[in-house]
């Protein structure tokens, strides 16, 4: 039965029960399922459970060698939001969680488009709740929102699976191409949850919102499964390659200006999933193997930072770089793992990132796009800057701190340790890492010429932060808010659009008004005329303007 069951099954039928489980038996609960789950990666690969229906076989468990990696750390990433939160009592929350976490176990088993939509669905509404649990007014506006733009996704995905069915009689998960309409949809579908270009804003408005657990969950599923499904469905489109160079770019000055911490990492997800998309749209066995080792390690050094934010705001009550610093007086350990993940995410050599990250540029650089490299390399600085830097420098030491604050919980510190520790072990022991890789590899990233590149840049955007802060050129702490593309949304067409529809509403109350005044002055001219008389009165001349001054008004709202 338990080799037979979808993976993730297990997590939400559990999540299904904490209500009625007591609270200090409610995480090893969480653990057991996950656990449970996880013996779906001893089956080997192969297609496990089909489901005949409605004429429609749903491909609803298969596994092959790209489900593989993204399994495993989907796996991981469950057990350390588990630890990492194991101190939260708040079940919504916690329901959520597991929830969400089985759903997108479970959309990468699919094997047809009707049941990835299904598990789309799932966590879309589900991960609605981790934000929810944010408790605050922002975070219910945010969780509306989020919601919304979620569901559209799925929205989406369903009208392409169902046109390609039309088109082709196939609902099979197989690769796709943008030159038939069902594939245009299927790719928006999939760009909302990997947060295109104009369509992010989702992302930097729902995770800082959410609880120091919650935004640890959310940096690990969603976007991570849109990667998968990108690399399922479009690898090799060309327009990936440009679409993520401008998301490892654009991103770099926002999170440069931005006050929260979190939201700064929020910005900086968004600059490592370009990284991720230019990969899928080269399309080679390396580059692909690269985006997939990515996306591995970017769960690991993401959440590593995420949860020690979190664990800064569980403890002074806030992220924002303005009113933090000299932390490390206090929270020594919480300092040395967010160092570890800054490094990690800034592709220091011995560091996890820099192992996946050269996958992705020697795969680049085989293809000779020369401008997109460029791109990529000043993004990899851009990355230094404001999450290898700007994140423990302001939190942990920018300035001194009159108030104590502890040390993180116990809970937190085993999370981000073995977070730590993993980020360290595939830098020094990359070959485990490779081995579970889609395709086979031949690459050895601590070649002379790789790392002495590396260092080069990094001592570079190193010596520009300093001379930057010692020449106080970088831009202060503020409280304020960067709305980056969400700007387009809330601000521009908000002012274009409402005196549109208010001048609108305002010419078509007048042409009804006017409208009224005529009907009451031709019904009290006929009010008291026999029948005879109405039909004097309403002459063929009349009658004809009336008739065409009707249609003239028509027109004009019709225009309107």
């Amino acid at each position: 039965m338990i080799a037979s069951m979808i993976p993730g099954l297990w997590m939400i039928l559990a999540s299904i029960l904490l209500p009625v489980i007591p609270h200090y038996f409610r995480q090893p609960t969480m653990i057991l399922s996950v656990v449970l789950s996880s013996l779906s990666l001893l089956n080997g690969f192969g297609t496990f459970l089909t489901w005949d229906i409605l004429g429609f076989n749903l491909i609803l468990y298969q596994s092959d060698n790209l489900t593989l990696p993204f399994a495993i750390i989907f796996h991981l990433a469950s057990l350390l939001v588990i630890i990492f939160g194991w101190h939260n009592k708040n079940l919504m929350e916690n329901m959520a969680t597991l929830a969400y976490a089985g759903s997108a176990i479970g959309a990468l088993h699919a094997g047809d488009f009707f049941s990835l939509f299904i598990w789309w669905e799932a966590t879309a509404l589900t991960s609605v709740f981790i934000v929810l649990a944010g408790n605050t007014v922002a975070a219910r506006n945010s969780a509306m929102r989020y919601l919304i733009i979620q569901v559209c996704s799925g929205v989406l995905l369903l009208i392409g699976t169902c046109m390609m069915v039309y088109q082709t009689g196939s609902h099979e998960l197989s690769k796709l191409d943008l030159s038939n309409s069902f594939g245009v949809f299927i790719f928006l579908a999939f760009g909302i949850k990997a947060a295109f270009p104009f369509l992010n804003g989702w992302l930097q408005d729902s995770y800082p919102e959410s609880s120091p657990t919650g935004t640890v969950a959310l940096s690990a599923f969603t976007t991570k499964l849109a990667i998968y499904a990108l690399a399922r469905t479009f690898p090799g489109t060309e327009s990936l390659i440009w679409i993520g160079a401008i998301m490892t770019a654009f991103p770099v000055f926002f999170a440069v200006i931005e006050n929260d911490l979190r939201r700064v990492l929020s910005f900086s997800l968004n600059n490592q999933l370009g990284f991720m998309v230019v990969g899928i749209g080269i399309g080679t066995e390396l580059s692909l193997n690269g985006t997939v080792a990515h996306a591995f390690v970017h769960i690991i050094y993401k959440a590593l930072l995420f949860m020690s934010m979190g664990a800064v705001l569980h403890r002074v009550g806030t992220t924002k770089a303005s009113e933090l610093g000299g932390l490390y007086r206090y929270m020594p350990l919480t300092t040395i793992f967010c160092i570890i993940g800054a490094m990690s995410i800034s592709a220091f050599p011995l560091f996890s990132g820099f192992v996946a990250k050269s996958l992705i540029m020697s795969a680049l650089g085989g293809q000779g796009l020369i401008i997109i490299y460029f791109v990529l390399f000043f993004a990899s600085a851009g990355v230094l800057e404001h999450s290898g830097i700007k994140i423990p420098y302001f939190a942990f030491f920018a300035h001194e701190r009159k108030t104590k604050v502890k040390e993180a919980p116990f809970n937190m510190l085993l999370a981000m340790g073995v977070a730590a520790f993993l980020c360290i072990g595939i830098g020094v022991y990359p070959k485990y890492l490779y081995s579970i890789l889609p395709y086979a590899v031949d690459y050895h990233p601590y070649t002379i010429d790789h790392v002495i590149s590396q260092v080069q840049l990094l001592v570079f955007a190193i010596l520009a932060f300093l001379f930057l802060i010692k020449f106080k050129l970088y831009p202060s702490e503020m409280k304020s808010t960067v709305l980056n593309s969400d700007w387009f949304y809330r601000k521009m067409l908000p002012g274009i659009g409402k005196p549109l529809f208010k001048n609108l509403s305002f010419m078509i109350n007048l042409i009804y008004y006017q409208l009224g005044l005529f009907f009451k002055y031709f019904m009290n001219k006929t009010k008291n005329l026999s029948t005879s008389n109405y039909i004097k009165v309403i002459n063929p001349g009349f009658a004809t303007f009336v008739l065409i001054s009707i249609l003239f008004l028509m027109l004009l709202i019709a225009v309107i």
